[in-house]
């Protein structure tokens, strides 16, 4: 096992970390050199004006891009309405031009949310070191980077040296092996784990996802799982660059061309955990065990199966424990022994970080094709950047939402969190496809359910969640593509 980046056996994380160590010492924090620095307009405003207070320049400007996402409206999207909001986006125009930062804006053809777009233009690459004033950055952990959130106040020391100071976490290796019932997606499998494991089983934790399913899967999916591996309380996630990594990447913006493209897949294959190296935990999972997943109360841990019930308070379990569970069921308006598929929903979100990718809305369009959304539910979709909107709609996508009654947005953060107009009403349902279900996220009292996209857009036919393996098959070709015929 290595630890301390000698020459013996090393993980990924152990490659990551090592390679980008500027100062160690015996008991410290090791300062580590950024090699991308993401930002949005609602964790930079302090960390900008600090650097003006100290008389300090951003030291790598050409290391940082920005963009405008939690905030942004998605219908009338430049016409912000709340005044903090609307400050927050004119505050970071005026940041990016004036310590000379790409800023992709409101007027941009790349806008979008940022976890979104970094993959999809080419900045995030594997190798690399990736922080961002925002908790899911780890969703870049899929190309094998080691990326994650930081605080306002680390935003401007990154700002100002283009490094951080960290002590290097412990390592945990989920393998995930198998192959994943019908209508299961990679999704279910990080809402699996949180449900099983619990929302502190990552923490103090780098972990690896490895194994033939995580192997198996798309970039998409990749990025799903390690985006959500924040809510099991995880430092950050990594799973090891492929060529699966590599195709993705190749042509994209910024992404290396021809020659140097080559040269960097090569050196990119080192990134992987050599056969004999050992992690501090290790969890094997099967993959076949899992089922479509909804959470019923406050953290994304409180889940379970569609084909679950609600639990009641326990008098056995622990005073905290059922604490928590009372409190939960107050909050989400259960009594308890309730059926997920009784349960019925008023509103339908499809987007967010976690979800809101082009493969993301095509597998929502084929449960929604041809069919209505129920007369009780609101259903939007908000793909996540403004590229995704226009692949999205070249291929026909946002006619099959229109017409079946969804509402179709521009690109932004939406309902995930309530920081713009996207809200739902106090005392009522969501089933959405982010990736937080904390009580208020997506509005004061608002209840939120966290689900797959195909999920979600099964519990906007029915107006209740539905098992979407039961829509499926009534599909000829969906039977066969998820057969693989």
């Amino acid at each position: 096992m290595c630890r301390e980046g000698s020459f013996l056996s090393k993980t990924i994380i152990d490659k990551l970390w090592d390679s980008h160590v500027v100062v160690k010492e015996d008991n410290k924090p090791d300062l580590l050199y950024i090699d991308l620095h993401l930002i949005h307009e609602v964790t930079s405003p302090q960390a900008f004006a600090g650097l003006r207070e100290k008389n300090r320049k951003v030291r790598r400007p050409d290391l940082c891009f920005a963009t405008m996402d939690h905030n942004i409206p998605t219908v009338d999207r430049f016409n912000i309405k709340d005044v903090t909001s609307r400050l927050q986006v004119q505050t970071l125009e005026k940041n990016c031009e004036e310590f000379g930062i790409q800023l992709e804006g409101l007027h941009s053809d790349q806008q979008g949310i940022v976890h979104v777009i970094g993959p999809e233009l080419g900045l995030t690459l594997p190798g690399k070191t990736i922080v961002c004033g925002d908790s899911h950055t780890s969703t870049h952990g899929a190309f094998g980077a080691l990326a994650f959130g930081i605080g306002t106040s680390e935003v401007e020391h990154v700002l100002a040296t283009q490094t951080l100071w960290q002590h290097k976490p412990k390592q945990m290796n989920v393998r995930i092996e198998g192959d994943l019932g019908f209508g299961v997606t990679a999704k279910d499998v990080i809402l699996w784990f949180i449900a099983k494991y619990g929302t502190n089983i990552g923490t103090g934790y780098i972990i690896e996802f490895s194994g033939s399913t995580v192997a198996g899967f798309t970039m998409e999916e990749r990025m799903t799982l390690c985006n959500m591996s924040i809510e099991a309380g995880a430092k950050a996630s990594v799973i090891a660059p492929d060529e699966t990594t590599f195709h993705y990447i190749s042509g994209k913006r910024y992404a290396p061309k021809q020659q140097e493209f080559q040269k960097k897949c090569e050196s990119w294959r080192n990134l992987a955990t050599d056969p004999d190296a050992t992690f501090d935990k290790t969890i094997e999972i099967n993959a076949a065990e899992i089922e479509p997943m909804v959470t019923w109360g406050t953290n994304p841990s409180m889940c379970l199966p569609i084909s679950g019930q609600i639990p009641a308070e326990d008098p056995s379990s622990s005073n905290e424990e059922r604490h928590s569970v009372r409190n939960a069921l107050s909050y989400m308006g259960f009594k308890g022994n309730e059926k997920i598929e009784n349960i019925n929903v008023q509103h339908v979100f499809i987007g967010s970080c976690t979800n809101s990718r082009l493969s993301d809305l095509v597998e929502a369009s084929r449960v929604v094709e041809g069919s209505k959304v129920h007369p009780g539910v609101r259903a939007i979709v908000v793909p996540g950047s403004q590229s995704v909107k226009q692949e999205a709609e070249k291929l026909g996508l946002h006619q099959i939402f229109l017409d079946a009654g969804f509402e179709w947005r521009d690109s932004g953060c939406s309902m995930c969190l309530g920081m713009n107009d996207d809200i739902v009403p106090e005392g009522e349902r969501c089933a959405s496809t982010s990736n937080r279900n904390f009580a208020g996220r997506q509005g004061k009292g608002a209840r939120t359910h966290l689900v797959s996209p195909i999920m979600a857009a099964a519990a906007a036919l029915h107006g209740k969640f539905t098992d979407v393996r039961s829509v499926l098959p009534k599909r000829e070709e969906e039977v066969e593509r998820y057969a693989g015929v």
